[in-house]
């Protein structure tokens, strides 16, 4: 690549690799873009199935993007990733760009090594490689994702960004369970962390709303979509975060428990004769909201309680509840508290959690204006009420802009950063 070439290198193409699927999305990072960074958007689902299905969205900025859709077999991640190209490339937006600066890939689980967006090397694939075991879910796809990539365009930097990175700042004290050290430490059991890149993003866009530096500000931030999780973040730095070892602890969610007792794993395998991928199934895919009532999505529960359903009642009480319990309990891990920030699908979108998992907090500092709470809308805003001591904010989560922006950072340090929102 030439010079004259590489001054123009300001795009990051992120990949998002699931075992079945890949969502992507193009942005362009040069300095004054961020208003309308994304220049392409899309999804590949059901990779390896006859009803594979390819959605590709180019974004222009003015109002005329038109989605289009290819279905059929998608063999496998390289024959999705050459698909995507090839959409890009019928935008003017190909690959083979020499203004593509670098591909980013969520990687989940990045253990304690990587505390830091990490350029792609032999050794790093290596070491997710070994964390497998820690996130047998997600990291094999992660892999297949980020060596997809590589063999399509291996002169490009390939960096990995982590979902557990932002949580290794937490001390021993929070990261640690109470088990044998030698036994936790041969099987690399801690408390880890996850949705890392959507707490930071959240966190410093909280910041920004209260016209104060990161380093200013002490936020709890509720990732709340169908996966959950909260976060005490001091000072930019995360303290302590709901998730664990795996993303199993911590809040009620969708279709998992969130924190249980332990012993009731024994219980079950004892009394009821399950086996551990029974339980595993159950605590993950058939627990949380979903096995309370039937329904993980909180627009349909909303709906039942209006109707009168108690069951989807005591479902909607568990949850607030467990949110209220980590409030006060990251109020307390903190000290001081400048802002609670509200994300994610649930999170920016259902107005009765947010007013349920603040109600009574008061004296806390905690108080709504309802009115603001009900407004709809996709920029990040303050909800609490003009006197409240404790700021409550609704900030849209921007996981693929975070990527970006850290890959960016990463491959082109001479640039001069650009605003950070």
């Amino acid at each position: 690549m030439n010079a004259r070439a590489a001054t123009a290198a300001t795009r990051v193409l992120v990949l998002n690799s699931g075992s079945s699927s890949l969502k992507y999305q193009l942005l362009d990072m040069r300095e004054g873009a961020r208003n309308s960074p994304r220049l392409a958007v899309g999804l590949v689902e059901r990779i390896g199935e006859e009803t594979s299905r390819l959605v590709h969205t180019p974004l222009t900025g003015d109002g005329s993007e038109v989605k289009r859709e290819r279905t059929g077999p998608i063999a496998d991640h390289a024959s999705a990733l050459k698909a995507v190209a090839e959409e890009l490339a019928q935008d003017g937006l190909g690959l083979d760009s020499p203004e593509l600066a670098a591909i980013g890939h969520r990687v989940v689980h990045g253990g304690l090594r990587f505390t830091a967006p990490t350029v792609i090397t032999d050794e790093v694939l290596a070491e997710v490689e070994r964390l497998v075991p820690v996130a047998p879910l997600h990291n094999p796809a992660n892999i297949t994702g980020i060596r997809t990539a590589q063999a399509l365009r291996p002169d490009l930097p390939q960096v990995a960004v982590f979902d557990t990175a932002f949580h290794t700042t937490m001390p021993e004290s929070a990261a640690r369970y109470a088990i044998d050290v030698e036994t936790a430490d041969a099987h690399r059991i801690r408390r880890y962390g996850f949705h890392g890149t959507s707490h930071a993003y959240v966190s410093r866009k909280t910041a920004a709303l209260l016209g104060k530096a990161p380093s200013e500000v002490n936020v709890i931030v509720l990732h709340l979509g169908n996966g959950a999780s909260a976060s005490a973040v001091a000072g930019g730095r995360c303290v302590d975060t709901s998730m664990g070892l795996t993303p199993l602890e911590g809040l009620v969610m969708g279709t998992r428990s969130g924190d249980i007792d332990p012993a009731v794993t024994f219980h079950l395998k004892r009394v009821a004769g399950m086996s551990v991928d029974d339980i595993d199934e159950l605590l993950n895919k058939k627990s949380g909201l979903v096995g309370l009532c039937g329904d993980n999505d909180m627009r349909e529960i909303a709906r039942r309680i209006g109707e009168g359903d108690e069951r989807a009642r005591l479902a909607f009480d568990i949850y607030v509840h467990r949110l209220k319990k980590y409030i006060g309990a990251y109020y307390a891990v903190l000290g001081r508290v400048d802002a609670v920030a509200f994300t994610a699908g649930v999170g920016e979108n259902s107005a009765p959690v947010r007013a349920a998992a603040v109600a009574g907090l008061e004296e806390l500092g905690l108080t709504l204006d309802p009115e603001l709470n009900t407004v709809r809308s996709d920029e990040a805003r303050l909800v609490s009420a003009a006197h409240a001591r404790v700021a409550v904010a609704v900030v849209p989560t921007d996981e693929e802009w975070e990527i970006a922006q850290q890959a960016f950072a990463l491959v082109t340090p001479t640039t001069p950063p650009g605003p950070a929102f």
